[in-house]
């Protein structure tokens, strides 16, 4: 079912009439399913709309528009397909009790997958979804192959059930869709001769898979289903030269890399982080593929521009992950501006000390960090550890944690971008 949630003052959805609450059911007689149909079938610049109205009124629009007008509706949000895996190392199964519903949603949704770059296993695509798929040229999509070997397969999901991601990738791959892959490595499962079987298999369908990535099995102190070994320095440092051997290959027969370790298995063996020209258009950059050269790059690319700030106390809240990388950056930024900055690495307290990383900060870590720090003018935070509603996965708010807090508090992405506003950073209000 599609409703509407709103309509934009002064666009066609308004003028017509179209409410909040009207159900919208066809498109030039095609049946409305779910927001893909949506897009797609309004994408004409001439089609009729069926719709029945909050009062229970059937009634058809005639909409003819110049290209490229918005219609001006916005959806409900669909009801998100879920997961039938059981994975071990599921991020949903490693989260404590007492969370916000939504967090625990296990979502396995190839619309999603196309629309927002959500990772997918495939795992539950009916027929009708593939016909979909190929109808719309649903491409790239973002697809959780973890191994190609069906036996392995079955069993990093946890889902005898699961249907050969092979033959899945065959037939998508017939219809012109491309794929971004990733594999999560359990080490002793899906590492050595099934990763090597994996990679070897994806190689064989060409441009059709664009990029695969490697990502190491990353638990909280709640991941109670995990039964595996966990990944070590020397784990690391064996996927990294599979990637690198791999990688090396790519480039020499496809000009690409083509295969890529996370930035979490660089730091976990201790390896240098390569720079930003090696990950071409960053196209895993949102499964921390490439975020630190990107951070670096963006800081580098911005800092001529920022202006002085001498004097200006500044705290620097992160993970224990990107704590060693951070020095240089911070001292880049203290010659430019004359602000000095104070580095403050934070054991994550929600999920326990194997859960490094600074997006998944919840807000009693930056509490405690700003506490009794009264020396600090400003305290930078990772914007990432923030959803949408500036709310943390705590469920404490940013305004909350401000109000606790003797200094404003501004999230950053790079630095830059707060740093832009020099010493009135100290002094403005600390609103969102």
């Amino acid at each position: 079912m599609v409703r509407v949630a709103r309509v934009a003052p002064d666009s066609i959805a308004a003028e017509l009439g179209i409410t909040a609450g009207t159900e919208l059911t066809a498109v030039s007689g095609r049946t409305l399913d779910d927001f893909l149909d949506w897009e797609f079938l309004t994408a004409d610049d001439r089609f009729e709309v069926s719709a029945r109205l909050p009062s229970g009124e059937e009634i058809i629009y005639e909409i003819e528009r110049d290209p490229g007008d918005p219609l001006g509706v916005e959806l409900e949000p669909p009801t998100v397909r879920r997961c039938a895996n059981r994975c071990e190392f599921c991020f949903v199964e490693g989260l404590p009790k007492g969370l916000r519903k939504p967090l625990y949603i296990r979502d396995d949704d190839y619309r999603l997958s196309f629309a927002y770059g959500n990772f997918a296993t495939l795992s539950n695509l009916k027929p009708r979804d593939v016909e979909r798929i190929l109808e719309y040229r649903l491409s790239p999509l973002y697809v959780s192959v973890h191994a190609t070997p069906w036996e392995a397969r079955k069993v990093l999901l946890n889902n005898p059930r699961v249907p050969d991601i092979l033959a899945q990738l065959k037939t998508l791959a017939a219809g012109g869709i491309k794929f971004h892959c990733q594999m999560v490595v359990v080490p002793g499962l899906n590492d050595a001769a099934v990763l090597e079987q994996s990679l070897a298999d994806l190689w064989a369908f060409g441009d059709a898979v664009i990029t695969t990535a490697l990502v190491p099995v990353g638990l909280t102190q709640f991941s109670h289903l995990y039964t595996g070994e966990r990944m070590t320095p020397t784990n690391a440092a064996a996927l990294l030269a599979v990637a690198e051997r791999w990688g090396a290959r790519a480039r020499a027969e496809r000009g690409t890399t083509w295969v890529f370790g996370s930035d979490e298995l660089y730091l976990l063996a201790g390896a240098e982080l390569p720079s930003a020209d090696f990950y071409g258009d960053f196209d895993q950059i949102e499964n921390g593929v490439g975020a630190v050269a990107s951070l670096r790059q963006r800081i580098a690319d911005g800092l001529p521009e920022l202006p002085r700030a001498d004097g200006l106390e500044v705290g620097v809240v992160t993970g224990q992950s990107m704590a060693p990388l951070l020095p240089p950056i911070l001292e880049q930024l203290a010659a430019q501006t004359g602000a000095r900055f104070t580095l403050i690495p934070v054991t994550n307290s929600l999920f326990g000390p194997t859960t490094t990383t600074a997006g998944l900060l919840v807000g009693a870590d930056i509490t405690a960090a700003a506490r009794g720090r009264e020396e600090l003018d400003v305290l930078l935070i990772p914007a990432e550890s923030l959803n949408e509603g500036s709310v943390f996965l705590d469920d404490s708010t940013l305004e909350s944690v401000r109000l606790s807090a003797p200094m404003p508090i501004w999230p950053s992405y790079d630095f830059v971008d707060v740093l832009a506003n020099g010493q009135e950073l100290a002094v403005r209000e600390a609103t969102a």
